[in-house]
């Protein structure tokens, strides 16, 4: 778990589970702090919009379960992609590390070079963002915990995200994986 500086790379883990809200059992990657403010995105909701929406020549080529998702309630007209490449000592043009191998992927990247220059792809419209400040404020409320993302975090099964990101932080925050949607049972 980290306990210093936010920085790009971090997960945010959703702490306090079952309060509702966006954020209710989310994790976000940090893609972007500084000065005016932090920008990342939600690994694990599943947008409704189909991947065409926003970026067709993705869709083959996005890592299971070949969805959009939503990065976050900001900017819902925003698309970005991140990707894992297919070889880390000769990344293809129009990647930019955000940490170790996962990077952000210029959209007009070309379709019939996905394939082999990729081994990992995921889409996201919209954002999460928090103004100067704020993110911290959260944090002092215990609103997230931070841990390091893992590649299997990014581009590996969305489903019970949340919880396995928890578990492996270990201490206090693993046994917030336990939480059930039946208040007696907590």
């Amino acid at each position: 778990m980290h306990t210093g500086a936010i920085a790009v790379g971090q997960l945010l883990v959703a702490a306090q589970p079952g309060r509702g809200g966006y954020f209710d059992r989310s994790v976000v990657l940090l893609i972007e702090h500084h000065k005016e403010g932090t920008v990342g995105v939600c690994l694990n909701i599943i947008s409704d919009l189909p991947v065409s929406a926003a970026t067709a020549q993705f869709g083959p080529h996005l890592s299971p379960p070949r969805s959009l998702f939503e990065g976050g309630p900001v900017n819902t007209e925003v698309v970005i992609a991140l990707g894992k490449p297919a070889s880390e000592e000769s990344p293809p043009p129009g990647w930019e590390r955000v940490t170790g191998d996962i990077g952000l992927v210029d959209l007009s990247f070309p379709g019939e070079l996905i394939a082999s220059s990729f081994t990992g792809l995921r889409t996201f419209v919209g954002l999460s963002a928090w103004a100067p400040g704020q993110l911290e404020g959260e944090l002092i409320r215990g609103s997230w915990f931070r841990t390091a993302v893992r590649v299997e975090d990014v581009f590996g099964d969305p489903d019970g995200l949340w919880r396995r990101v928890l578990r492996r932080m270990g201490g206090l925050p693993s046994r917030w994986s336990t939480w059930t949607d039946e208040p007696g049972l907590n």
